[in-house]
């Protein structure tokens, strides 16, 4: 017979660290086993389960902030899972674009 685990919302908590540029996500899931939690990050996106007993936490968050997914790191302690990713510069993949003078006396005729 197939476990039945209510699927649950877990609390969370996201904000901005501005001093250490970074933001944080934390999620309150008591009693997952660490090695069952599967957690994965985009740029501006979260998505987390994560079974425990007879519930399975889940959650899909858009981030309000773009991040560095592959410089984010996660620990588990008392059923607090903690994800802390680097912002991404909003500059990062900017294009410089070239200004080039106009004749305004060409813009009358």
């Amino acid at each position: 017979m197939p476990e039945y685990r209510i699927r649950v919302a877990p609390d969370t908590v996201a904000y901005a660290d501005a001093e250490n540029h970074k933001l944080v996500l934390e999620f309150a899931i008591p009693g997952a086993p660490t090695d069952t939690i599967d957690v994965k990050i985009l740029e501006d996106r979260v998505h987390l389960t994560a079974p425990a007993r007879d519930v399975e936490y889940v959650a899909a968050l858009a981030l309000g902030w773009p991040v560095q997914p592959d410089k984010a790191e996660a620990t588990y302690e008392h059923g607090l899972l903690r994800i802390e990713a680097p912002l991404k510069d909003p500059m990062e993949n900017a294009v410089k674009l070239a200004v080039r003078a106009t004749d305004w006396r060409r813009l009358g005729s």
